[in-house]
């Protein structure tokens, strides 16, 4: 059966007023036809009563009906008395309960703010945030260092065998890619310098380049960067599903501290596990050197290993072993910080994995950079 589109009619009313008739659906599908006549009616003028005769209506939905009501508020506020007639029960209830104005548009999505607010606001937000996750470092940092205790006013003590466990997964399982990452890297630097150096007759001294670059700079810093994308991301989504199944509120509740029982054996983990790592990671790249060297350049075992002797100091060593338990601490807690921010969604829990392994590897680069300019003032 086909759909009657809606009309309205206007007739003299007896009593000098006016009397609109509504007629057919007036439904959202069916009322585009009628829009210019009702739009006309409803800004036209005149005295007297208006009656709105819904008898021939024969559906309405809310459209529908807030057309009718648009037009009794278009009449009331022209001083003019309206009535509806021909309509009972609950589409005299609908009409009824529908505003006299129309809601606000919704917003554009125009940025109305001043320029100097739009291009200093994603700069304030930004400090805002590191100073939040300085604060939330610094409470982490100081609840470890204050003793880890596994419960409220009981004492302090460290779980062995959690910290044993954490070492296995960060260290001893990372050996193999962090062995195989060195071994290339030296390999790279070796076979590059020497083709370099070659122009100049000093192909021995790609031994001096490989020794001094790898433990002081390279060997702890690729080694670093691959625990924390490695290591960093699995403490964030550890502790961050623990915060979304809300455990950690649990270990709160029981008396336990989070911190002491979660993070803490994470961070001595890590601070043990990567000065380990990085001096696989040298061993591997000063071998990988080797290698090359001898196929690529003919320099014999015998040859490197006294060069490298000659080359290398106990300073060049320590340089790159002192930054090895800073850069752990770093990647710790910014791991940690992270888990805890974690909201009650997966779509959170892969936002902060994320930023967690970038802050990270940035917060290591930068600590790289500022050891480096302390040991140029020192001369170490």
């Amino acid at each position: 059966m086909a759909t009657k589109s809606a009309e309205i009619k206007a007739e003299d009313a007896p009593d000098g007023g006016e009397r609109y008739v509504l007629t057919g659906e007036w439904r959202n599908h069916s009322i585009s036809g009628t829009l210019k006549e009702f739009e006309r009616l409803e800004k036209a003028g005149g005295q007297g009563r208006v009656e709105l005769d819904l008898a021939g209506v024969e559906g309405i939905d809310t459209a529908g009906a807030w057309l009718v009501r648009r037009m009794m508020t278009a009449k009331e506020h022209q001083g003019r008395e309206t009535i509806l007639s021909g309509v009972e029960g609950p589409i005299r209830e609908l009409i009824s309960i529908l505003p006299e104005t129309a809601p606000a548009p919704p917003d554009d999505g125009a940025d109305k703010r001043p320029l100097f607010e739009k291009a200093f606001t994603p700069l304030g937000r930004a400090v805002v945030d590191l100073g939040g996750d300085f604060y939330a470092a610094m409470h982490i940092l100081g609840s470890a260092v204050r003793g880890a205790q596994l419960k409220f006013g009981r004492g302090s003590g460290v779980s062995p065998a959690s910290v044993v466990t954490h070492i296995d997964r960060m260290g001893v399982r990372a050996v193999p890619i962090i062995v195989l990452m060195s071994f290339l890297i030296g390999a790279i630097i070796a076979q590059q310098g020497a083709f370099q150096l070659r122009n100049f007759g000093a192909e021995i001294f790609v031994v001096d380049l490989v020794g001094i670059l790898q433990l002081r700079e390279i060997g702890v810093l690729l080694t670093a960067i691959m625990i924390a994308g490695r290591t960093g991301s699995a403490i964030t989504a550890e502790i961050g599903s623990m915060k979304m199944r809300e455990e950690i509120d649990a270990l709160t509740v029981i008396g336990l501290n989070p911190i002491g029982v979660l993070i803490f054996p994470r961070l001595v983990a890590l601070t043990v596990a990567l000065p380990l790592l990085t001096i696989i990671a040298n061993f591997s790249a000063l071998f990988g050197a080797a290698v090359v060297a001898l196929t690529y350049s003919g320099i014999t075992f015998e040859t490197y290993l006294a060069r490298l002797h000659e080359a290398v100091d106990h300073t060049s060593i320590a340089a790159g072993m002192i930054k090895a338990p800073f850069m752990a601490l770093v990647i710790g807690i910014v791991a940690a910080v992270e888990g805890m921010k974690v909201g009650g969604s997966a779509e959170s829990l892969g936002t902060h994995v994320t930023a967690s392994v970038v802050k990270a590897i940035f917060a290591v680069i930068a600590l790289d950079a500022f050891f480096a300019v302390f040991y140029s003032a020192i001369d170490f």
